[in-house]
């Protein structure tokens, strides 16, 4: 009997918000220098860790919330669609792994020194994103693209088309918008947004 309830708890899924997944304990990364700046070379998964892979989504986050929140079903239960409040993104709420955090507004436009960076629309190990590469070193940095969920219903909008990457700078006039990385196949760029949509996080190296 020991060993058939030890084999259930074995095989009992771990559930997350908003879906399943598989429990993920990686935290290391040794980044990647593009422009100055230390980037993680893969996106938060669940809180604390990383995704497996470069190419691999990860999950979503609102703004200074550390819920996460999965990439791939279309509607979720239990979206909080009010807006996320602060001046900042706080530590208590940062869900990058330890030594790392989310980029500011500042270290998400070093990669649009054109003069120091190039990015491009490109396809890496058979997923869609965007990628930077730092002219002097030759070093780069892959973005996948997983869309973004709604931010008053939570739904996934704009799958395979858009990538969104929060950063932790607040909007200077309106308290409900954050600044984040945007793009998709024609142009990227730093812009604003409801802080209570969930975008996807890549870390940066705390200094």
């Amino acid at each position: 009997m020991k060993k058939i309830i030890k084999l259930i708890l074995f095989l009992t899924p771990l559930w997350g918000a908003g879906g399943l997944f598989a429990q993920n304990t990686d935290t290391t990364d040794t980044g990647v220098v593009i422009n100055g700046i230390t980037w993680a070379t893969r996106n938060v998964d669940t809180p604390g860790t990383f995704a497996k892979t470069p190419e691999s989504a990860g999950m979503f986050y609102q703004w200074n919330r550390k819920k996460a929140w999965n990439v791939t079903d279309k509607e979720v239960v239990g979206w909080d669609k009010s807006t996320p409040q602060g001046i900042e993104w706080e530590k208590v709420n940062d869900p990058c792994p330890v030594g790392w955090q989310v980029p500011t507004k500042e270290n998400q436009l070093s990669l649009f020194d054109s003069k120091k960076v190039i990015d491009e629309w490109t396809i890496q190990n058979g997923i869609t994103g965007r990628k930077f590469t730092n002219i002097a070193t030759g070093n780069f940095l892959f973005l996948p693209l997983a869309g973004y969920r709604n931010p008053h219903t939570g739904g996934l909008n704009f799958v395979g088309t858009y990538g969104e990457y929060w950063g932790s700078t607040p909007h200077e006039r309106n308290e409900s918008y954050a600044y984040n990385v945007n793009f998709d196949e024609d142009i990227a760029i730093v812009y604003y947004y409801l802080r209570s949509a969930g975008f996807l996080v890549r870390c940066v190296l705390v200094e």
